[in-house]
């Protein structure tokens, strides 16, 4: 199987890849996992299916179609296992770099469903119109600064609108630990967007910091904080937390950067990059520090950064105002804003896994067949990686050729029926079975339970 791939001339070592990553994870898929499995490379290799049972009518799934359903009601996934596989065949040669955003898989009409809340259709952090009753699950992905839509991702929980920013520090904090397991030494950099805290996502990773650093994005009319000055000896009062005041709209507040970038790019035109050490936010006795006899002052470091041009043409927008904590001391102000620049990399991966997997058409009922099949999703990805450099290009006739090894998620997912093939399944063929007797006569099912969707009382939320 690997030298038929190696003759092709597309590398003995990306065929050995994926059938190690095919066989390793299907070690991982403990009840159900032949099923798992074979559904995992019917939705890697079909084309846009309309809904779960139409992935049954492809080659790669032996099975019937109710088989899905079951597999995803009743399977069970070694997930510490599989995160641990994932981090192993990370991209070796990507800088450690990592976005963490979170998607809504949308179930409005789904009143038997339980634990739906309303979420935005973009980020788990977002406000306005477009909010829809269903659940969010929160990625973790590996992201490169090559100008292509590939990431990898390596993690994935299930997150509510108030948990989002603890379970970053969670994922962060067990993501790094796995990165050192599997002999990393450098300090990963993760990225996030303004749906975010900045304050209590640093006050969760206070014991870490020393090995990861973050990178939260802050609205523009931000307001942060120097240290006061010192106090006068003898001098009655309590002391005081805060010193002179950091408003990103005031440039007279600013004053001189501790680092300052200016460099030219190919992409964005001249580039501006410059940082203020030792700031921090006012905060208050409530929300995450409630019971706090006193706020705690978490310091970081607030970076702006500059463009001039967009490659797209677009009008640049305006300043990009970061919060960076933990890592190095003096942060690494080039590596700063090309990494977050590439931070958007995961809505092209989310976008994908919606569009041309069909990630949120599946409709399940319960939010634990959905995490299910979003982890045999991500796997779909992953397959997808390491397949690029052995695919071949099935391109229509209005798309422009693409050199070996740079296809696109899509048009590798053309050809990976042929190297699924070529790789093998390790997945066991279905048992030979006779249909049922059917439902006995006179027997009436149970109606299913209603749950109404979780909302949040804004107004206890603001006294508290």
């Amino acid at each position: 199987m690997v030298s038929s791939m190696a003759c092709e001339g597309r590398g003995l070592e990306a065929g050995e890849a994926l059938v190690r990553f095919r066989q390793e994870l299907s070690a991982c898929l403990w009840l159900r996992g032949d099923a798992l499995f074979e559904l995992m490379d019917a939705v890697t290799g079909a084309g846009r299916a309309g809904s779960l049972p139409y992935l049954s009518l492809e080659p790669a799934f032996r099975r019937g179609h109710g088989m899905i359903y079951q597999a995803l009601r009743e399977g069970r996934i070694d997930e510490q296992a599989l995160r641990d596989l994932l981090v192993a065949v990370r991209p070796a040669d990507w800088p450690l770099v990592f976005a963490i955003d979170a998607s809504t898989y949308p179930r409005p009409e789904a009143e038997a469903s339980p634990e739906r809340q309303w979420h935005h259709l973009g980020s788990a952090g977002s406000q306005g119109d477009g909010a829809v009753p269903g659940w969010s699950f929160q990625w973790l992905s590996q992201v490169s600064f090559a100008r292509d839509s590939w990431t990898a991702p390596q993690d994935q929980v299930r997150v509510s609108r108030q948990d989002a920013t603890r379970r970053a520090a969670e994922q962060v904090i067990a993501h790094s630990a796995r990165l050192r397991a599997a002999g990393e030494t450098g300090v990963p950099l993760y990225l996030l967007d303004a749906g975010y805290d900045e304050a209590p996502l640093t006050w969760d990773l206070r014991g870490h910091l020393d090995r990861v650093q973050v990178l939260v994005r802050v609205r523009s009319d931000r307001v942060l904080y120097r240290d006061p000055p010192a106090r006068v000896p003898g001098r009655p009062g309590r002391t005081r937390l805060h010193g002179a005041r950091f408003a990103c709209k005031d440039p007279g507040t600013w004053g001189t950067p501790d680092q300052e970038l200016v460099l030219d790019d190919e992409k964005y035109g001249q580039v501006s990059v410059q940082a203020w050490g030792g700031l921090h936010p006012k905060l208050f006795c409530r929300g995450p520090f409630a019971g706090f006899a006193r706020p705690p002052v978490i310091k970081g470091h607030l970076i702006r950064v500059t463009v001039t041009r967009l490659p797209n043409g677009r009008r640049p927008p305006g300043p990009l105002w970061l919060w960076r904590a933990g890592g190095p001391a003096v942060p690494d102000l080039d590596l700063i804003w090309r990494a977050y620049l590439h931070r958007f990399d995961i809505e092209h991966t989310y976008r994908f896994a919606k569009h041309g997997l069909g990630w949120d058409k599946a409709a399940l009922r319960h939010p634990d067949q959905v995490s299910r099949w979003t982890w045999l999703i991500i796997a779909a990805l992953t397959q997808l990686r390491l397949a690029r450099a052995l695919a071949e290009d099935h391109r229509h006739r209005w798309e422009r050729a693409l050199a070996p090894g740079r296809l696109t998620p899509g048009r590798v997912r053309r050809d990976f029926g042929r190297l699924a093939a070529m790789a093998g399944t390790p997945a066991r063929p279905p048992k030979p079975s006779r249909p049922g007797p059917g439902r006995p006569k006179g027997r009436t099912s149970t109606p299913a339970t209603r749950y109404p969707v979780i909302t949040k009382d804004r107004r206890k939320a603001s006294k508290g």
